[in-house]
This record gives C-alpha cells, structure tokens and sequence, in this order.
C-alpha cells in the first residue's frame, strides 16, 4: 500500500475533509497499514470517516488507474458526500482489515509520544535508516501538537 498513489490519495482525502470540519494531522503510510492523526468537531464520527477512506484509497490502489491529483481529489470528494449512504465496499473489504484502532490523545506531550512512536515505524522494519527518508509520511493540518 506505501505507494506514490495511496499517498496522493490520502492527502486528497485529507484535503477535502478540511471542507467538512475535520482535519487530518499528521500520517505515515506504511506497506501494510496506515497511522495517522486526525480531529473532528462534536459531530465527527472516527468510524465513518475511516471506512471512506479505506474505500477510497483501495480504489486508487487497486484500480491501476491513478492520475495525478485529479482522480484522487474527485474520490475523496465523492467519498465525503455519500460516505453515511454507502455500505463497506467489496472493493476494501478484501483490501484492508476489518476495523481499526483508535487512541484518544489528551494532551500535546502524549501527541509528541505517538508521534514519534509512529514516525519510527519505517526504521523498526527496516524499510529506511532514518525518518526523513521515508516519502509516505506528512502532515495535512497542524493539529494542536506542542
């Protein structure tokens, strides 16, 4: 999944939300997975949002047809308006696990822990030496991280 096309889908997706109240902080796309930081108003659910995304992402990846920003833009943007009337996608079913894994960050100390826990993930399986050489990482919006 770490791949040129699933990052430009994931800032895509990550941009559009923007228009929807969310804000996509920072992610790291690993071979298999992805961990990312993201923030909603009272009205977010982490659920839906995250099954949009798988959706979307495993479109861009498995269709072999991916061009530039605009296809990946125009997914997401479609995502986003009929993500609450779609059931779970044959498409990402066979793509990505069921489910996800959430942690409720409290504070900006414990945003810097997972982050730097995560940013390390490329090093741990030996995919890189260094942080700044992995390319499938960034950040979308600064989430209030000190």
């Amino acid at each position: 999944m770490a791949s040129k096309c699933a990052h430009e889908t994931l800032v895509a997706y990550g941009r559009n939300a923007i228009d929807h109240n969310i804000a996509l902080g920072r992610y790291v796309i690993m071979p298999d997975h992805i961990h990312l930081f993201v923030a909603g108003d009272h009205k977010f659910d982490l659920g839906i949002w995250v099954r949009g995304l798988k959706r979307v992402v495993a479109a861009a990846v498995t269709g072999g047809r991916h061009e530039k920003d605009s296809a990946a833009e125009t997914a997401a943007a479609t995502t986003m308006r009929a993500i609450s009337r779609i059931p779970r996608s044959p498409l990402s079913a066979g793509f990505w696990r069921r489910g996800f894994f959430d942690h409720l960050i409290r504070n900006g100390g414990s945003y810097s822990q997972k982050w730097n826990y995560v940013r390390d993930n490329p090093i741990r399986a030996g995919l890189v030496v260094s942080r700044e050489e992995w390319p499938y990482q960034g950040e979308i919006v600064e989430i209030d991280h000190e």
